[in-house]
């Protein structure tokens, strides 16, 4: 064996891209921020799981709308009087930004698992549509909500 590093090991990348590991076979690291610029696709596949945890919150706030409608009228009118709230209606705005953020971005999933969208242009655009599209269909869904007075501060 030289004493030449060979292509590909550990002793020969200058990066430190690639680490030995404990089988002793050479691979690269993963890759983080400072191996790969930041990308739309990359906020979109980071949205997608921020979305999920957010849809968490919202699961419980819909677990204490049952627990309000099955502890009686006077729990339910406290519930609808902070969902009318400021506050309430701000939570609200923020679940529908969620619920339109993971319908968008799985729709780009569902896109994708058939095979389509996967070329460097369409991956770009269904990733735009998934990260700035939610924001104004709430923005456009709530509006319609208070011009039809179905919601009111």
């Amino acid at each position: 064996m030289s004493n030449t590093p060979q292509p590909g090991s550990p002793t020969a990348d200058r990066t430190g891209r690639f680490v030995n590991q404990p089988n002793g076979r050479v691979r690269p690291l993963s890759p983080h921020l400072q191996t790969w610029r930041w990308h739309v696709t990359m906020t979109a596949s980071i949205l997608f799981r921020v979305t999920i945890g957010a849809a968490s919150f919202g699961a419980l706030f819909a677990l204490g709308w049952v627990f309000a409608v099955a502890s009686g009228p006077e729990a339910y009118a406290g519930l609808l009087a902070f969902a009318g709230s400021p506050l309430g209606l701000l939570i609200a705005f923020g679940l529908t930004v969620v619920l339109f953020s993971f319908t968008l971005n799985g729709g780009r999933h569902l896109i994708n698992d058939t095979g389509n969208g996967l070329t460097l242009k369409s991956a770009v655009l269904l990733s735009n549509i998934a990260v700035w599209g939610p924001i104004p269909l709430a923005i456009l869904f709530w509006v319609v909500l208070f011009a039809t007075g179905r919601v009111s501060l």
